[in-house]
C-alpha cells in the first residue's frame, strides 16, 4: 500500500494522465469532412474505383485510422463513359439472384455500362471496401451519376485528377 502513497509514483501516475495520445476521436476526424469530384469520362473503370475507394476510407489523410470513419464524400460524374479496358465488356459478368429458385441473373459489363452504370461503377467501388459495417458505412458517403450534372453544387466539391 505504500507505494501508492510514494511522491514518486504519484507523480509518474500524474505524468501518464497529462500525455496526450495520438489517437485522433471521432468527433476530430469529422471535423475536416470534404466533398470530392471524380470525373469518369475516359477512365478505366478500376482505377477510377480505387481512387474512389482510398478517398472514402481517408487513407489519403495523415490522420487515417482503420477501424474509424475519417474518410470524404466522393461523387462520381459521367460513369456512363467510363472504359472497359481488354474484352472485359462482354467476357466481364456480374451475376444477382432473385430470391426465388433458380432465380439467377447474369448481366455482361459492357450491357451494365449501358443500362446501369451507375451500378457497374458501385460494385467495383464496394468490392474494394471491408466487408464489414464500417464499409457499408463508408459505401453510403459514395454518390455515383450517369451524366455530369449532380445536385451537390452547394457542398462545393473539390476536384482531384487521376
Amino acid at each position: 500500500m505504500e507505494r501508492y502513497a510514494s511522491a514518486a509514483y504519484r507523480e509518474l501516475w500524474n505524468l501518464k494522465l497529462t500525455e496526450q495520445t495520438k489517437s485522433v476521436s471521432h468527433e476530430d476526424a469529422l471535423q475536416g469532412r470534404r466533398w470530392v469530384l471524380i470525373d469518369a469520362e475516359g477512365r478505366s473503370l478500376g482505377r477510377v474505383a480505387s481512387r474512389a475507394a482510398t478517398v472514402l476510407r481517408g487513407k489519403h489523410r495523415p490522420d487515417f485510422t482503420p477501424h474509424q470513419d475519417a474518410g470524404d464524400f466522393v461523387i462520381v460524374i459521367n460513369a456512363a463513359k467510363v472504359l472497359l479496358t481488354g474484352a472485359k465488356a462482354d467476357a466481364k459478368l456480374y451475376h444477382r439472384h432473385t430470391g426465388y429458385p433458380g432465380g439467377i441473373r447474369t448481366t455482361s459489363a459492357g450491357k451494365m455500362r449501358q443500362e446501369k452504370p451507375e451500378r457497374l461503377v458501385e460494385t467495383a467501388v464496394r468490392g474494394m471496401l471491408p466487408k464489414n459495417r464500417l464499409g457499408r458505412h463508408l459505401f453510403t458517403k459514395l454518390k455515383v451519376y450517369r451524366s455530369a450534372e449532380h445536385p451537390h453544387a452547394a457542398q462545393k466539391p473539390e476536384t482531384i485528377a487521376l
